[in-house]
């Protein structure tokens, strides 16, 4: 994944992948033995968002659209927006998302920012790519609660719609091209320009004497171990409570939502087994977590510290960990309405 150099910023956390499939071994670290190394920008284990992406703009118009049509729910009252607004980096800041009917959902909102760089889809992964995303909250009764059927009987009386789709599509409006529709939306909902991305350009200026301590602590803690690549995150599988019981200490019943990739695949080595979360724009998505528990992003800092890598930040780590996440915040300008 990155050059072995990298490996020793892990604190001992070595990553093994073979294919899809990653497992974590890891250990404590002794932080105060871990050398400093930022290597030449070839190998970055973090890359910068990239300005643009090379995408159908007659898709992504049409995607606009649906993303924020309630109509792909049974009873015209939710639509993809409503628990990805736009207007709130991509999430609704609910512990859980409400669906039809204001049914409470099981599992918190993550942002659609950035989705086009996650390596799957939901926090379980169970879905390859972000067209078969779109097709789970459509049909989950406690989301939008409706199938292909009502949607395209409902759609297909727009007469634009109807147009639109026939252009881009010889088969006009289908679910199969709603799905693509979206999921090119989407992907055009990138967030470059960070302070991080202009630093990681050659901008040595870019962060403030504080992130710079932050990037620093980031990595001798070992957190960029799983959080790297263009989106900081979502291209690999991490356990939640490698060096302490999250679940005994949150104080919650455990949950079939808790049990992660474990659904998905029925593996014993899969329980408790999650999508790493994308870390840019982290400092506007709380609450945190797949279950939401976790309100403020100093809290969320102190949990991973403790339960991914069994360090205790002191209030200076803290701090300085804070101010990097907050220069991870990048431009949205291009597709808030």
């Amino acid at each position: 994944m990155f050059g072995t150099r990298w490996a020793l910023l892990a604190g001992g956390i070595t990553l093994l992948a073979i294919g899809g499939a990653i497992g974590l071994s890891i250990r404590p670290a002794r932080v105060d033995a871990v050398p400093t190394y930022v290597p030449p920008a070839t190998e970055q284990p973090i890359t910068p968002i990239p300005d643009r992406l090379d995408l159908d703009r007659r898709k992504v118009e049409l995607g606009r659209r649906l993303f924020h049509d309630p109509r792909l729910s049974r009873d015209d009252s939710v639509s993809c927006a409503s628990c990805h607004d736009l207007k709130m980096f991509g999430i609704d800041a609910l512990a859980v998302a409400l669906g039809v009917d204001k049914q409470v959902g099981t599992l918190n909102s993550p942002t659609v920012l950035n989705s086009a760089f996650g390596f799957r889809q939901f926090f379980d992964g169970r879905a390859a790519s972000l067209e078969d995303q779109v097709e789970g909250p459509v049909h989950n009764p406690i989301e939008m609660d409706s199938t292909w059927l009502a949607v395209t009987e409902k759609l297909s009386r727009d007469a634009k719609y109807e147009r639109d789709f026939k252009v881009i599509w010889p088969d006009g409006l289908t679910p199969r091209n709603i799905q693509h529709a979206i999921a090119e939306f989407e992907r055009s909902l990138i967030t470059p320009d960070s302070p991080f991305d202009r630093y990681l350009k050659g901008d040595v200026n870019a962060l403030a004497a504080d992130a710079r301590a932050g990037w620093d602590t980031f990595r001798k803690l070992g957190c960029i171990a799983c959080h790297q690549g263009v989106n900081m995150g979502g291209n690999m599988y991490a356990n939640l409570g490698v060096m302490g019981d999250y679940f005994a200490d949150r104080g919650k019943p455990i949950t079939k939502s808790d049990l992660g990739r474990f659904n998905v695949t029925g593996r014993e080595a899969d329980r408790y087994v999650f999508k790493v979360p994308t870390l840019r724009n982290i400092a506007q998505t709380a609450p945190y977590f797949h279950d939401g528990s976790i309100d403020t992003l100093e809290a969320a800092v102190d949990a991973m510290s403790r339960y991914q890598l069994g360090v205790v930040l002191s209030s200076s780590d803290r701090t300085k960990l804070v101010a990097f996440l907050h220069a991870l915040n990048g431009r949205t300008s291009a597709f808030q309405p």
